[in-house]
């Protein structure tokens, strides 16, 4: 199994079996969120992390993960925000339907389409680097 799938499964196993809210009313709007994108094939070639009730996607599957995709949360009353890349961009939208939400995230996705580099985001950085013909182990 790889790095990807296997951090699927736990956020899936933690969050996204269907049972009963275990102290917070945004478990199982989360947890409809998480069965959404993972039946995304495109979402899912991406390294998922949670936090926050928040959805995220790395473009790698080590810390410190990538902060280039947009990523979901989940609002008090049930509903969607989709905001990103970063902390400091605007909220993109806000939605009543997990699909909705992960549409808007599928959208946005070029030109970053996976699947996970094995490794952290300075190596993706210098790997990128590299095949531009920017680095020093770039070859002609």
């Amino acid at each position: 199994m790889s790095a990807v799938e296997a951090a699927w499964r736990v956020l899936l196993t933690t969050y996204g079996e269907a049972s009963p809210p275990e102290g917070s009313p945004l478990r199982e709007p989360f947890a409809e969120l998480l069965r959404v994108a993972h039946a995304e094939p495109l979402l899912r070639q991406f390294h998922p992390w949670a936090g926050m009730w928040e959805l995220h996607f790395s473009r790698c599957t080590e810390s410190p993960c990538t902060w280039d995709l947009p990523y979901i949360g989940t609002l008090n009353d049930g509903r969607y925000y989709v905001e990103g890349p970063s902390r400091n961009s605007p909220r993109i939208a806000e939605t009543d339907s997990a699909r909705t939400a992960v549409a808007m995230v599928v959208e946005r996705l070029a030109p970053h389409r996976g699947p996970a580099f094995v490794g952290n985001a300075e190596e993706l950085a210098a790997r990128e680097s590299d095949l531009r013909g920017g680095g020093a182990g770039a070859s002609g």
